[in-house]
């Protein structure tokens, strides 16, 4: 029976650091090295997965906008996702990239791209919660409980930082740095909307943002 191998996470994290790849992808290239942080880097920078980061600089005036419609038009969604030339947003990876996008937006109801666009009154709201649940504790286990916390809520309402619904040990980031060095061109998703029959508008919306600060 074949055993799995254990890998450090120290040498995950090492290897994110000199290479800014994903966690699986290191996770990944580090088992098929059999630990070996040297052999696991090359074997990333041979992907072109490592490269993928050097390319995010770059600016993005092409792509595509595409639409999903779900739950015989309960839920829909539009989403812009960018590329630099359009030789890539007419390519057919690309757009099954862009249908995947589509598809997590639907099921997973992210309400931000990433944790920049989230308000900065939310996240104060947030934090101040989470800081009342551990009230009394020492002020270095308060910040790590509550940095912790904040962390769990972005990966529940940013996009970027939610589990990808095909793969969820891979984030949507994580993801989008595969496409970048599969189609050697930055990639940025821009925006989003989504549309559920009956959800409520306005400042009734921010219950559900709320229920979701609850549940991380």
């Amino acid at each position: 029976m074949e055993t799995k191998t254990e890998i450090d996470p120290q040498l995950v994290r090492q290897l994110r650091e000199k290479t800014n790849a994903g966690i699986m992808d290191c996770k990944r290239a580090l088992a098929e090295t059999g630990g070996d942080l040297e052999k696991a880097e090359a074997a990333l920078r041979t992907k072109g997965i490592a490269g993928a980061s050097k390319k995010a600089s770059r600016a993005t005036k092409e792509g595509i906008v595409a639409s999903y419609i779900h739950l015989q038009g309960k839920v829909g969604v539009l989403v812009e996702v960018n590329c630099e030339t359009d030789f890539v947003a007419k390519n057919e990876k690309f757009r099954e990239f862009v249908k995947d996008i589509t598809l997590h937006i639907a099921a997973a109801h992210p309400l931000y791209v990433n944790r920049e666009e989230v308000p900065a009154q939310l996240i104060d709201s947030e934090r101040a919660i989470y800081e009342a649940q551990v009230k009394g504790k020492p002020a270095n286990v308060v910040e790590k409980i509550v940095g912790g916390k904040l962390d769990k809520f972005y990966s529940t309402v940013c996009l970027m930082e939610q589990g990808f619904i095909k793969n969820p040990d891979q984030t949507v980031k994580e993801l989008v740095a595969t496409k970048i060095a599969e189609l050697g061109e930055n990639i940025v998703i821009r925006r989003f909307t989504r549309y559920l029959v009956g959800e409520p508008l306005g400042s009734e919306a921010a219950a559900p943002i709320q229920e979701a600060a609850e549940a991380a």
